[in-house]
């Protein structure tokens, strides 16, 4: 794992919370994308070299909708970026660590991604992140 990639925030509303992040950041979101694997809407900043996600659901079934109904809005997880997603999800598999999906899937920002289960991690929600070639 090189760094990490990205913090993604759990939200309620995008729109009110892009306003809020502006004001915070003194800046508009650099992007904004639909993930409909993902069930979710998505708007990135960046303050820095650091990057923050926030993801609205889309739909009452998504991971998103879930982890606000259980837990409210917040840290939903931390992205690492890696040279080769394949090779570390392997290598952490071998170390123990649960896939929550055996093979990288696109994800938002021209990622390809894969998310480790949080009770092996301290309950951190890990996600590995690979730009698409």
């Amino acid at each position: 794992m090189k760094k990490i990639e990205h913090i993604g925030i759990a939200v309620r509303s995008l729109e009110v919370s892009n306003q809020l992040f502006t004001k915070l950041f003194n800046k508009e979101p650099y992007k904004m994308e639909v993930v409909e694997s993902e069930g979710v809407s998505t708007s990135f900043f960046m303050t820095g070299e650091n990057k923050i996600e926030l993801l609205e659901a889309t739909n009452p079934d998504s991971p998103i909708a879930k982890f606000i109904e259980k837990k409210g809005e917040g840290i939903h997880h931390i992205a690492f970026d890696v040279d080769d997603i394949v090779a570390e999800m392997k290598r952490l598999e071998g170390e123990g660590f649960v896939l929550l999906n055996k093979e990288p899937k696109p994800g938002a920002d021209n990622k390809l991604v894969c998310f480790l289960h949080p009770k092996g991690t301290n309950g951190v929600l890990i996600e590995l992140c690979q730009e698409v070639r």
